[in-house]
């Protein structure tokens, strides 16, 4: 046993002080999910209802086993990217069960925008099919797009990880045996067309769904030829004529049901490679956090509070808890899945780096995962260190931390900055999922630190012009400095641009985790091969 204890008082005014900051800080995070669980317009959704269509979380819920959790990536995707008409991005992506196996559910909300595809949208369908991919889940896309937004055709179009790539992943990922199935609910056009007929198996609802490379306009525009909906690309076409989908539904809730059992006919599920433990709470309720983290950002959190609220048991066996201690390391389970922690509690000097490295070897040695908590504001700097080779040891923590092949998790819990962010598994370096607090933060640098810093280049600009300029001209020149990089830094703009891949309560955090593992552990053990250290 190594059960951490905690000191903190939880009737300290400084408790109080920051568990109300970080209440308001909730109660933002839920305002947020609420728009965007909400979906489209209201017109939008009761046009849905006037057609007897299931609304997309409606058909989330009917595909999902009973009790299911529903792991949801990029929920909060396009927030305030488009004035508000791209909530979720325009499409549900997440994890699920189907008739027993976890499943990969990405599904059309056609109450944004008809369901077309906004830049935001390409790129979210792709990060779901590439956790997918990875983790070699079913993938059930539910279709109702009238494909590409033209307008955004620089973001659709052109690039890799745009529109194009939903197609190369779902054939490439159909090769290696990843089963591609869709439903087709509503008119699906173009782009909409092809991911249904791109999947292993199609369904399509009579009478509702239809899917044509042109609509009858553009069919009319092009050729003259007068067509209509149904003869052109309904469900009773192409299940009878052209063979395009493999089963007609009579409604949504039918076509659901063929679904799950399609899915219950895939053969039996991978088998979890991990041992787990009986899952214990921690000794302390992690709704503690909430007074924990610090809100003012100018003082630093205690994260060893902070890991005894996160651990199964508050059980923490530290790595080398007398060495580099700015970085703490260590062996824990969260829900009984065995985890290998990176939880920064201060700056990265470089014995912090060193110890970071060698733990790193030891998870991949050992095949356990990783779980990077970021809360730095980088790495030390100055004379003494630079002369220590500070770049040499936080090159050898990138290497080892980019060269592991164990599944790696970020949570960003406080300020990421720099190339702190990178060397704690910053999404350049592909972690598995990377997570942010409401509180997380991640820039170049904090806000007052680049005010001060380009007001300095400023100040050289004066001296060399010989002006000059007042307190209060540097104050007016710093100000919307800071709140740029405070806009940039929040997890909202890293939420909205898909940056991260979601905004998660701490209360939250051992079930995401665990639903995380879990999914990690089904897939085989991968070898680490790492690249060179610098000695």
């Amino acid at each position: 046993m190594s059960v951490m204890p905690s000191t903190v008082s939880l009737n300290s005014e400084e408790f109080r002080r920051n568990r109300e900051a970080y209440e308001a800080r909730i109660r933002e995070l839920h305002e947020r999910r609420a728009r965007a669980l909400a979906g489209g317009p209201e017109k939008a959704r009761l046009l849905h209802k006037q057609r007897k269509q299931l609304l997309p979380r409606e058909r989330l819920a009917a595909v999902l086993d009973p009790g299911s959790p529903f792991l949801e990536f990029g929920q909060l995707a396009g927030d305030g990217l488009h004035k508000g008409v791209v909530p979720s991005g325009g499409i549900i992506t997440g994890v699920g069960l189907v008739s027993g196996r976890p499943c990969m559910l990405m599904i059309h909300d056609a109450t944004v925008k008809g369901g077309s595809y906004y830049g935001i949208t390409a790129k979210k369908h792709v990060r779901a099919q590439m956790f997918a991919w990875q983790h070699r889940l079913t993938c059930i896309t539910m279709v109702q797009s009238g494909g590409a937004n033209l307008p955004e055709q620089a973001h659709i179009f052109p690039d890799e990880g745009q529109f194009g790539s939903i197609f190369y992943n779902q054939i490439r990922m159909s090769a290696e045996g990843i089963v591609q199935i869709a439903t087709v609910h509503g008119p699906s056009t173009a782009g909409g067309a092809y991911l249904p007929a791109l999947c292993d198996e199609a369904v399509i609802v009579r009478n509702q769904g239809a899917m044509y490379l042109a609509g009858p306009e553009l069919v009319y525009a092009a050729t003259k030829e007068e067509v209509d909906v149904e003869t052109l690309g309904g469900g009773e076409m192409h299940s009878r004529v052209s063979g395009v989908t493999d089963q007609l539904a009579e409604n949504d809730g039918h076509a659901i049901a063929i679904v799950r059992g399609i899915v219950a006919n895939l053969g039996a599920a991978p088998k979890q490679r991990w041992d787990t433990a009986a899952p214990m709470p921690p000794r302390h309720h992690p709704r503690e956090i909430y007074g924990i983290v610090s809100a003012d950002n100018r003082h630093p959190t205690d994260n060893r509070e902070v890991l005894l609220r996160l651990i199964d048991d508050s059980d923490l066996q530290e790595f080398k808890p007398l060495y580099g201690d700015t970085m703490i390391c260590g062996f824990a389970r969260i829900k009984g899945f065995q985890i290998g922690i990176l939880a920064n509690n201060g700056v990265i000097f470089s014995e912090s780096a060193l110890k970071g490295a060698h733990f790193i070897e030891l998870c991949c040695q050992r095949d356990i995962p990783l779980l990077f908590i970021a809360d730095v504001s980088g790495f030390m700097v100055g004379k003494a260190v630079e002369q220590q080779g500070i770049a040499k040891h936080g090159a050898k923590f990138m290497t080892a931390m980019a060269s592991a092949n164990v599944p790696r998790y970020t949570l960003i819990i406080g300020g990421s900055y720099a190339a702190g962010y990178m060397a704690m598994c910053g999404r350049p370096f592909k972690p598995t999922v990377m997570m942010m607090w409401p509180t997380g933060r991640a820039a170049l640098m904090g806000p007052e630190q680049a005010a001060t810093t380009l007001a300095m280049v400023r100040e050289k600009i004066h001296r060399r012009e010989g002006t000059t300029w007042t307190d209060e001209d540097k104050e007016r020149f710093k100000q919307p400095i800071r709140e740029q990089f405070e806009r940039f830094a929040s997890p909202y703009n890293y939420a909205s641009n898909l940056w991260c891949d979601m905004v998660v309560d701490p209360v939250e955090t051992r079930d995401t985790m665990a639903l995380l593992l879990e999914l990690a552990g089904r897939q085989p053990q991968r070898d680490t091969r790492f690249g060179v250290f610098r000695m």
